[in-house]
Formats: C-alpha cells, structure tokens, sequence
C-alpha cells in the first residue's frame, strides 16, 4: 500500500495497517517532512516527491487517498492512471463530477476503487443488513439514526470551518450516517428533506441537521447529529467510543478546552499538525481493548422486530423476547475495510463500498445541503441498490 496524505485519517486507519498481515506500507507521500521521515524509518518505506511519482511505484497494489477532501478526486485519477488499485477516504469529492470522474479513471484502469472507511463497514451493521437479509423480522419499514459528538471543537485547518470549500457536518459526518441507512434501507433513496444549525459565530459552518430520506418500496430514515460537544451519544452505545474504546467520562469538554488554550487559527493549524502522524504530540489510536466502532444510535424497525446494532452485537426486539446477537470483540479494527479491499483486489470479488455507491452517498450529502438552504425536498437521480448477499 501507498499513502497519499499522512493526516488525521491515516492516523485512524494506522492501527489497521499495522495488525492486518495482509498489508505492507510500501510508500508515501506528504508535504510534511516529519511525517514522512518517520514514515519511512517506521515502515522501511518508500518517499516520493509526488503523487504521480507514488502512483509509478511498482512497488505499490493499492494507494490509500487520505490526503484533504480537496484534493480526493485527482489524487485518486492519478492512481488510478498509474494501474493502481484505489481506497479513497470519505467523502469521496466534492462534487458530483468529481466522483464521475473518478469513477471513469477506475473503469479505464480496470482497477478497484472503494470509498472508506465509513462506519457502514462496521461488524455491528453489516451483522444487520444480514438479518435483514436473512428475511426472518420481515422487510425494514423505518430507520432512526442519531448521534451527538464534539466534532466541531476538535482542531480543524481553515478549509474544514469553510463552508464553500466543503467545512461542516453535513459532508463529513452525514457520510457515515446517510452510508449506514442506504446500506440498510436497500441503497436507492429517492428524495431527501433537510435542516442545518450553525449555532457557534466562531466556527461558520453546519454543526448540526436533521433530514428525512425516502426509499424505493416505501421505508424511510430520519437522521439527526449534532456536533457541539455537550451532551455525548456515546452514552447511549453503551460507554463506548465511536473508535471502539472505553468512555473516559473525565474527557467530557477536552476538545472546547484545547481549543481554548490556542491563541489564532494558525496555533490551532499547527497544534492540529503536532497531533497528526509525525507530529510532537503524535496521538495513538491502538489499543489493546477494543469493541465494535459504532456511528450513534441506529435502530431499523422490520414488521416484526426493532434492529439495533451495538458495538457486542445487535439488539433484535422482536415481538415476544428481546436478545443480543453477539459478536467476538474485533482481533484488528476497521478490518472489515481489508476485508474488502483484499477480496476485490485479490480475488475479483465486486465491491460494496465502491466509486458509484460512493458518488450515491454523496449525492444524498450535497441535497441534504441543498434542501436545507432552499427548504425543499430535492429528488435523487444517481442512487444504486445495495448488492445482494451472496450464499455461501
């Protein structure tokens, strides 16, 4: 694997890299000389001075694009045009004619492209749509997804707090959210209504909305976040982060204070920096006590039993008895995204997350945009069906 883009996301799915034999860090490039000199001392790795020099590499199957939303689409097109396989972090463009191109450039290629992660990989929620696939609770029928975070305190750089360079919830969240409901409501939304709230003067962008998805056959799915960090949605996922670690109840504010204790938007650029990979204060996200991630409250209500994922199982509410599906504690987090990826490129197996299921969660993030600013519903025209699950 090569990596585009030491950041933030490359710091989430480092622990995954790292644990999962079935990949080698075999290149990177960033424009941050700490990072990547530790990069390659770390992993014995190759540092390019480009993209296009990394997309050569023949070293490098697969490209990681963790690199700023900005830059996702041609980043991926030049992996892609370099015969590399392409896993590409969400939200996977900016824009619907970035995604088309995107996925031209992979169907040229002949190479995969997935969109990830989003907690749509999650255990805990492809478990669900394997119950309801399994049709004993009979056809979803309504979806509640909920989740309130301290995501707009956390340290951001300029373009993140910019509304017209793609700042805000609505992208960076309502992926995960929109991702986990068309998963499980069969993929093709119709039609999306939306609010927004930007609440805080200080950080300009949407840091709350609630929208209403119809469906093809009749379910629809109301989804709510809320990122002001006050009251935590973790509580209601059993004490457990959306990473998969034990609640640190003490934690409660950190991010309002951090961000207190900085002066200027540039000590909170650099602070955010010193906290990435390669950075002074460097944070680690491995650990030895791991449950299921999780993205909030998720509950499907099936004609006969209520849904709801947990990071040990699913909870089915059924009509006369309500039990865990449990699930083992995960060995690698966010394997699920290797799982994926491995058995596409490695065995041919068509992708769930791929370009086109991307550019459709995307399509429903920027009408969730539109409706809110226009206070109108805003039909879709580039949905797909979630695949089927094959018999073993």
């Amino acid at each position: 694997m090569g990596v585009i883009g030491l950041g933030r996301a490359f710091t989430l799915m480092l622990p995954t890299f790292v644990a999962d034999p079935r990949v080698r860090l075999a290149a990177g490039f960033d424009p941050r000389e700490e990072a990547t000199a530790r990069f390659a001392a770390e992993f014995d790795a190759n540092i390019h001075s480009s993209v296009e020099a990394l997309a050569a590499d023949p070293a490098v199957d697969v490209v990681y694009v963790a690199s700023p939303a900005e830059h996702h689409a041609a980043h991926a097109i030049a992996a892609a045009n370099g015969g590399k396989h392409v896993l590409v972090e969400k939200p996977m463009a900016q824009s619907l004619a970035e995604c088309r191109s995107m996925v031209d450039a992979a169907d040229r290629a002949a190479v995969t492209l997935i969109v990830g992660h989003s907690h749509s990989f999650d255990r805990p929620i492809l478990r669900t749509r394997e119950l309801i696939a399994g049709g004993a609770y009979g056809a979803p029928k309504m979806i509640a997804a909920q989740y309130y975070t301290d995501f707009l305190y956390r340290l951001r750089r300029p373009a993140e707090l910019d509304p017209e360079k793609g700042g805000g919830v609505i992208l960076n969240q309502g992926a995960h959210q929109v991702d986990i409901v068309r998963l499980l409501a069969g993929g093709k939304a119709t039609s999306v209504r939306a609010v927004a709230g930007r609440w805080d003067a200080t950080r300009p962008v949407d840091g709350a909305y609630a929208a209403l998805l119809n469906f093809e056959g009749g379910v629809f799915a109301s989804l709510l976040y809320q990122g002001y960090g006050h009251f935590d949605g973790d509580e209601l996922c059993g004490d457990v982060t959306e990473l998969g670690h034990p609640r640190d109840r003490n934690h409660h504010g950190a991010a309002r204070r951090r961000l207190a204790s900085l002066a200027n938007a540039s000590d909170e650029v650099a602070a955010k920096a010193a906290r990435n990979y390669g950075g002074a204060a460097q944070v680690s996200y491995a650990s030895d006590d791991l449950s299921h991630q999780h993205f909030g409250l998720v509950v499907v209500s099936c004609e006969r039993a209520d849904l709801r994922p947990l990071p040990s199982g699913v909870m089915i509410y059924a009509d006369r008895e309500a039990k865990l599906d449990p699930l083992p504690p995960p060995r690698i987090p966010r394997v699920e995204v290797i799982d994926e990826l491995y058995a596409a490129v490695r065995d041919g197996k068509p992708a769930l997350h791929d370009g086109r299921w991307g550019m459709a969660t995307l399509e429903v993030c920027l009408a969730m945009l539109e409706s809110a600013r226009e206070n109108r519903d805003v039909a879709l025209q580039h949905q797909v069906a979630t695949p089927a699950i094959a018999e073993s």
